[in-house]
């Protein structure tokens, strides 16, 4: 059960994309109303489409916020994420957000990890 749109909700799979875990760092601020306090939160899964991440902080679905996520390569990627899920927890709160304007380059890195990874974990399973 998650709260989408304001109501909490049964929500089945939808993701077109594989979503991998990565650590990485999100500092997000809210657009629409000039808030500009920086959360420093843990991405918890990352794919072309979006990302999932855990805050303390009570942020509020269907709204757009600035991010800086810092990747596996120590690069920043700049893109503005909607929050289209949240989903309360004992440690704060879980967030589903789809990436608007996320630019064919850095969707491209994205998808690299994504190989990468698969391969990787094609070699763990034979072992």
């Amino acid at each position: 059960r998650m709260i989408v749109g304001g109501f909490m909700m049964e929500v089945e799979e939808k993701r077109r994309f594989r979503r991998m875990d990565l650590e990485s760092n999100l500092i997000i601020k809210r657009i629409d109303n000039g808030m500009e306090d920086y959360i420093k939160i843990g991405t918890h899964d990352l794919s072309k489409s979006g990302c999932g991440f855990i805050s303390k902080a009570d942020l509020e679905v269907d709204t757009v916020y600035e991010s800086h996520i810092t990747i596996w390569t120590k690069e920043v990627i700049h893109v503005l994420l909607k929050i289209v899920r949240k989903m309360e927890r004992e440690d704060g709160f879980l967030y589903g957000a789809i990436f608007m304007g996320l630019s064919d380059a850095d969707a491209f890195r994205i998808e690299v990890y994504d190989l990468m990874d698969r391969e990787n974990h094609k070699e763990d399973e034979v072992f």
